[in-house]
């Protein structure tokens, strides 16, 4: 375009010194102000900065980190060892591994991260990323700002597989991080254990690094799943030794179950009569007996939710206690 077209065009829409100010950011030209958009193209849909797509990248910055290892070792340790009461097991059979490992153990309460976390001991307790589930933990901006500064959480999906979320749990194995994983995908709605998914195994299978069953005894009694009280009573955590990922994924998942259930049987008997029972593939399955709700809850014993089973309510124990 000439400059004499450019004149003429300002002059139809007036002198140079007559245009008018712009009464807002918006009447500026571009690229003063955000380009427009076709009014006969749809608005692309805004991604969401919540859920799945929440950036925990600043949860590992090393101030955070810092800020993050006073908390659990000033505030979250003593408060689980108050209301949890736990004994461990098994720490010595993957203390000689070198490298990240995968965490994975059963679910059956809110009680069970922070309980797993305040138990291993160093180096592992702050070189260790929760992998939470997107819908539940990081729904909201504040409760993901709080999981990914308490837990060191990193949002997962875990309705379907997502190609993000399993890329960004192999780039912190990468980076020499352990995760914890709950391959149960969420908490036991009744107790017993659930059916595990792929994805403890597939990162295994994926990354090369080896998996170490955990088993969490009692936390279910202490806050269980519905739950509005707080119990406070003893709980048991028992490591098992490290499988290496030298199976195909479907196989990897079954011998896990296996070594969990195992690990359960170990922490209500011993470990002599666990192994000779985990030898003859006779190990009482964490999913409970296939019979009916009543019995199934009648077979794990008293609850602190219902009080016509408990002994007698001077027994009753919450937290906090009662003045």
């Amino acid at each position: 375009m000439s400059i004499s077209e450019v004149r003429d065009r300002l002059g139809a829409m007036g002198r140079l010194g007559n245009l008018r100010r712009p009464s807002s950011l918006r009447d500026l030209p571009f690229p003063l102000s955000a380009p427009t958009w076709p009014t006969s193209v749809p608005l692309l849909p805004k991604r969401s900065a919540v859920g799945v797509n929440y950036d925990t990248e600043w949860a590992r910055r090393y101030p955070v980190r810092l800020a993050r290892a006073a908390w659990t070792d000033l505030l979250t340790r003593p408060l689980v060892n108050a209301v949890a009461q736990p004994s461990v097991e098994g720490l010595d059979r993957f203390e000689q591994v070198v490298g990240p490992v995968i965490f994975a153990a059963n679910h059956s309460s809110h009680l069970d991260t922070p309980l797993v976390l305040s138990v291993l001991p160093e180096p592992w307790r702050h070189k260790i990323v929760t992998l939470a589930a997107a819908d539940y933990f990081f729904d909201t901006r504040l409760k993901a700002a709080y999981f990914a500064f308490a837990l060191n959480a990193v949002p997962l999906e875990r309705i379907k597989i997502s190609r993000d979320s399993t890329s960004r749990a192999r780039s912190l194995i990468a980076d020499g991080w352990n995760l914890l994983v709950f391959p149960e995908g969420g908490r036991s709605p009744d107790g017993w254990g659930q059916s595990h998914s792929g994805g403890a195994a597939w990162l295994a299978v994926r990354s090369g690094r080896p998996i170490v069953p955990v088993h969490i005894k009692g936390t279910g009694r202490l806050l269980p799943r519905g739950a509005k009280r707080l119990y406070t009573g003893e709980t048991k955590v028992t490591f098992g030794a490290p499988i290496i990922p030298d199976l195909p994924t479907r196989e990897l998942v079954t011998r896990l179950e296996e070594a969990i259930a195992a690990l359960g049987d170990e922490a209500n008997t011993d470990w002599w009569s666990a192994r000779r029972r985990a030898a003859r593939s006779t190990t009482p399955p964490l999913t409970g007996p296939d019979a009916s709700a009543w019995r199934r809850a009648w077979a794990l014993g008293p609850s602190p939710k219902d009080s016509a089973r408990r002994r007698s309510p001077a027994d009753e124990k919450r937290w906090p206690p009662k003045p």
